[in-house]
């Protein structure tokens, strides 16, 4: 099989070029190709003819959406938009990863597939707008949503993950103040990467929604993240009014495996046992 992959030096394609080290892969970085531009999108299939094409690139840092909003969508959803007309054309599957934020975080249960969105910010709009612009013009496609994205590659668009940034604070401070009404599932993405592989192994197109199973508030994460370094640094849970945001964003925003889990394709671990993996 040969895949290309779009984004193949962030956070998650980093890690897809690594599960398909066995396969021909095709990678391709912002330098191969603009997706927000239709004749770069064509040049950069014009050779290159996979059997399947993983999208990872997108405008990701969600208080930037809200300042620029003309560009989230020209990324994320034109982006997605040329990509799915170019594919559909040369008649090349189409994986393309979206987001929890596409959901408003008022069911307070785990989201399905078959849920409606109503995203709160910019991000979750211009995502949701991909989603659609894909469904619309690419016949043969997945679409796959995940939350709470962290791994050893670098996030291009927002520099260190979660986990980082609670370790480095614990070295500065004796105590952390962490948000405990905000709800998800962290994600890790070799977790993903290992899924993703799985799914397009099946020809079964369509929407889906994988992350690592259960969920936990950014206080519970932080302080098994906390636990598993062995800090002793001490961890207090507050609101999320005490860090006051330009954003408004989904305070439940856990993703359920449903539609992987009924073809019996639900390979993801729960969230602490891939936290402790990403530690070894």
């Amino acid at each position: 099989m040969k895949i290309a992959v779009v984004g193949a030096n962030g956070q998650l394609g980093t890690e897809i070029v690594k599960v398909f080290a066995d396969e021909i892969v095709i990678s391709l970085i912002q330098s191969d190709i603009e997706i927000s531009e239709i004749g770069s999108v064509k040049k950069a299939f014009a050779k290159n003819q996979p059997d399947v094409v993983i999208n990872t690139a997108s405008f990701l840092n969600v208080e930037l959406c809200e300042r620029e909003r003309e560009k989230a969508f020209l990324v994320n959803e034109t982006g997605a938009l040329n990509l799915a007309m170019v594919l559909e054309e040369q008649k090349i599957p189409l994986l393309h990863i979206s987001t929890d934020y596409v959901f408003d975080g008022l069911k307070k249960s785990p989201y399905e597939e078959n849920d409606t969105p109503n995203p709160l910010n910019v991000y979750g709009a211009s995502k949701l707008a991909g989603e659609r612009a894909i469904q619309a013009n690419c016949s043969r496609h997945y679409i796959v949503r995940t939350s709470g994205l962290y791994g050893h590659a670098p996030c291009l668009g927002k520099g260190a993950n979660f986990i980082e940034k609670i370790l480095a604070r614990s070295k500065e401070k004796s105590e952390l103040r962490v948000v405990d009404d905000e709800v998800l599932t962290p994600t890790y993405t070799l977790d993903l990467a290992r899924q993703i592989r799985a799914l397009v192994k099946t020809g079964g197109y369509g929407l889906y929604h994988a992350t690592n199973n259960g969920s936990c508030s950014w206080f519970e994460f932080a302080r098994e993240v906390l636990r598993l370094a062995g800090s002793s640094t001490r961890i207090v849970p507050v609101s999320s009014k005490e860090y006051p945001s330009e954003v408004r964003r989904p305070a439940y925003s856990v993703l359920s495996n449903s539609h992987l889990a009924s073809i019996d394709l639900d390979r993801m671990p729960q969230w602490q046992e891939s936290l402790a993996a990403y530690f070894e």
